[in-house]
């Protein structure tokens, strides 16, 4: 019984198998564009036909020479046979569009340039800075060319600081291409090399066409330090030019690229030194105008010493003076308080013929009869001495009210 297929397995099937054919993964063909349509995607759908066959095609947008596409234009097209599943059309994705009759070795490097653009070698994300102060510079040319002179010349009157050197290689002919690449590959490893001048004079396309070989575009891809190109005139290009980390219209141009220009360099200096010099003095005149001010502040701010000591005599004059009226008054007060204690003093009474009494057993003062009995020893004391006596009687004195003793 027959196997049945859905619809879009046998075209998934068959989109697969042609995208797996390698012939059909990278085809040229050429022929005369038809029913050209531009929708607001951008990207152009058209037919390619001869005289027995059409073929639908869409060119995305962005796509190299999609400008060339119009009713009746004879191109030759670069692109992959697949087919359209949700239709079943089969058709060709083209990527690159040239017009037909373009020479053999156009379109040679028309298919090497997609490969290498493919493989990346174009990336500007691989592009490296050129080294602003190259102490070494390795030249990949002829030797017995005009452009290893005019290099030398312009490299001598920019930078004489810079070194040179050559790696000598044929720039045109069958075996330039292999011999290039080796030069290529020895001037990288050289130490001590910051930056490569892969370098040539103009001339036609097939002069220049080592510089438009696989080998070449692969070894500048590989160096290990920057290389600048400059091959052929400002008008001529070459995949060279695309795999350089920097491209320059002329041999001379790259020489002037790759170093700075000592005279510059020399107005630079100078000019830095002159602003440095200004600046310093600029902030030597601020310091001493800051000092200055500084030195009257201080002045200002130093004490006169001269007026102080005459307040500091003055004050202790004022002082002394204060502490002898003081001294007076206290004394004077002193004084009478002397004559009140002394007036108080029980000298002045015994004096007016008063004496103390005391027991000779304890000392106690005998203020009144009942704290003495007959026969106690008593102490008198008097204004000029003390009496040692012996109570011999006790009486009452009478009253001075006249009252009868009791």
């Amino acid at each position: 019984m027959p196997i049945i297929h859905p619809v879009s397995t046998l075209a998934k099937h068959i989109k697969d198998t042609l995208e797996r054919d390698a012939d059909l993964r990278d085809v040229w063909v050429s022929g005369e564009v038809s029913r050209v349509s531009r929708p607001a995607s951008g990207h152009t759908y058209f037919g390619l036909r001869d005289n027995a066959s059409t073929l639908n095609c869409v060119m995305f947008r962005n796509s190299r020479g999609a400008e060339l596409l119009r009713d009746g234009a004879a191109v030759i097209l670069h692109g992959r046979v697949t087919i359209y599943a949700q239709r079943g059309d089969l058709q060709i994705i083209a990527d690159i569009a040239q017009p037909e009759g373009v020479g053999e070795l156009q379109l040679q490097l028309e298919q090497l340039k997609f490969k290498l653009e493919q493989e990346g070698l174009f990336d500007q994300s691989r592009k490296r800075e050129l080294p602003k102060f190259p102490s070494r510079i390795a030249v990949v040319t002829s030797p017995s060319g005009s452009v290893w002179h005019d290099i030398q010349n312009v490299i001598r009157r920019r930078y004489p600081l810079a070194e040179l050197a050559i790696a000598p290689a044929p720039v045109q002919g069958e075996d330039a291409a292999p011999l290039l690449a080796e030069a290529l590959d020895a001037a990288s490893r050289e130490p001590g090399v910051d930056v490569i001048i892969l370098a040539r004079g103009g001339g036609s396309l097939e002069d220049l066409w080592a510089f438009n070989e696989e080998p070449v575009a692969r070894a500048i891809y590989a160096c290990a330090v920057p290389v600048v190109s400059a091959v052929g005139h400002e008008t001529d290009h070459t995949l060279a030019d695309l795999v350089a980390d920097r491209r320059a219209p002329t041999p001379s141009a790259a020489a002037e690229l790759v170093v700075p220009d000592s005279a510059e360099l020399m107005g630079f200096a100078v000019g830095c030194a002159n602003a440095m010099t200004a600046s310093m003095g600029r902030r030597v005149t601020t310091a001493r105008d800051v000092g200055r001010q500084l030195d009257r502040r201080l002045q200002n701010a130093v004490p006169d010493l001269d007026t102080l000591r005459l307040r500091v005599d003055d004050r202790l004059k004022t002082a002394a003076s204060l502490v002898r009226h003081d001294l007076a008054i206290k004394t004077e007060r002193s004084r009478g308080l002397t004559y009140r204690l002394e007036s108080l003093s029980p000298r002045d009474t015994l004096r007016r013929g008063y004496a103390i009494v005391q027991r000779a057993a304890d000392g106690r003062v005998v203020g009144s009869r009942a704290q003495a009995a007959d026969g106690d020893a008593i102490n008198i004391t008097l204004a000029d001495g003390v009496l040692d006596a012996t109570i011999t009687a006790n009486r009452r004195t009478a009253s001075r009210s006249g009252d009868d003793q009791r």
